[in-house]
This record gives structure tokens, C-alpha cells and sequence, in this order.
């Protein structure tokens, strides 16, 4: 991935939770870029390279998305949905990081293709070490999946 490519893609609405998650994963040095949308249809323009980020290259996916279920305009899980089921963005790592406290949620995630399920804490301290663990281990621990991974078959 080239050095100024985006580490993270994180999908939130909340400006409070935003502010929070940067703030955890830049404290620690886990990301040197964070993009950022405010809804999913914006995330799905980012990821698809299209609408503002039609000049994106697919050749620089996100090492990770870090994806709130409850969203503006396309829900969590229909970004999900159409992540998982593009060949081209199959392999990035999504991570749902949500209040959600539904069953159907958590069900529908995994068997959409979610790579993890995180439901939000409500202590801004436990949020903050929740998001720096995500960033240690997707970012640091983790093995990304390589460019052959975002090819289409």
C-alpha cells in the first residue's frame, strides 16, 4: 500500500464518536490517515470509487473499515452487504463498532461477512481502549490481506 494510502476508513455519524475514535488510534501512532464518512452512501462512494472519490485508485483499499450499523442514508449493514459481495473490495477488513445491543444485528453481520462485531462502550475510557486495541490488533498484528486479494476473478 503506498505510505499516503488510507489506513482506515471509519463510517460514523456521531461527531462525538468520530472525535473519540481518531483521537484513541492517533494518540497511539496507528494511523497516519483516517478518512472519514458521515454516512454510507459517502462510504460506499469512498470504497467504490465514485461520486467525490472518483479519482480514487482501487489499488489503495483501506487496511480497515470501522463501520457503525445505525447510519444516514445506506444502513451499516447494506454497506456491509455490498463490501462483502464486490470481489474487488471483498478482502478489506470491516469491523462493526456499534450501540446496537440487537441480536439481529450481530446475526446479520456475521453472516453478511463482518471480520469482527464490537458493540460501543459507553465510558468514553473504555471506549478509547476499545478503539486502541481494534487499531493495535487490525493495524499492527494482523496480516492484511495482500493486492491479489482485491483483484477480480
Amino acid at each position: 500500500m503506498p505510505q499516503n494510502g488510507v489506513e482506515i476508513l471509519l463510517v460514523e455519524d456521531n461527531p462525538d464518536d468520530v472525535e473519540l475514535a481518531v483521537h484513541a488510534l492517533r494518540r497511539e501512532n496507528l494511523a497516519n490517515h483516517i478518512e472519514i464518512a458521515r454516512d454510507g452512501e459517502e462510504a460506499l462512494d469512498f470504497l467504490f470509487c465514485r461520486g467525490q472519490y472518483h479519482d480514487r485508485s482501487f489499488l489503495a483499499p483501506p487496511r480497515l473499515v470501522l463501520l457503525d450499523l445505525k447510519l444516514p442514508k445506506v444502513d451499516g449493514l447494506e454497506v456491509l452487504k455490498e463490501v462483502k459481495a464486490d470481489p474487488r473490495t471483498k478482502a478489506i477488513p470491516v469491523v462493526i463498532i456499534t450501540s446496537s445491543r440487537e441480536e439481529q444485528d450481530l446475526v446479520n453481520g456475521y453472516k453478511l461477512g463482518v471480520n469482527a462485531y464490537i458493540q460501543k462502550p459507553v465510558d468514553f475510557t473504555q471506549f478509547r481502549e476499545t478503539v486502541k486495541r481494534l487499531g493495535l490488533f487490525w493495524l499492527v498484528v494482523n496480516q492484511p490481506p495482500p493486492p491479489s486479494a482485491f483483484q477480480a476473478s
